[in-house]
């Protein structure tokens, strides 16, 4: 499964960017019901994403360091000439 799940991690994770999203929007884009493709989930459990929730303001979805990361060295991997 980690084959199939591992891109639309990585999509999940430029999708965010470099700048914190709306936890609800989040959520609608990128929860599934399909336990065949957990990448919300599979991205949490991998430590690359943070929620945050100041008060006063709503909650926000950003990529952690981990995440970053993570990114980075895969997006160079994938942009690398054959």
């Amino acid at each position: 499964m980690s084959d199939v799940v591992d891109p639309l991690v990585l999509d999940l994770l430029e999708w965010i960017g470099r700048a914190p999203r709306p936890y609800a929007e989040v959520i609608d884009a990128w929860r599934t019901s399909c336990p065949r493709l957990p990448v919300w989930e599979e991205a949490n459990a991998r430590g690359f994403l943070e929620r945050r929730h100041d008060p006063g303001c709503e909650a926000v979805v950003a990529v952690s360091a981990r995440g970053r990361a993570h990114l980075d060295a895969n997006r160079t991997t994938a942009r690398s000439p054959a």
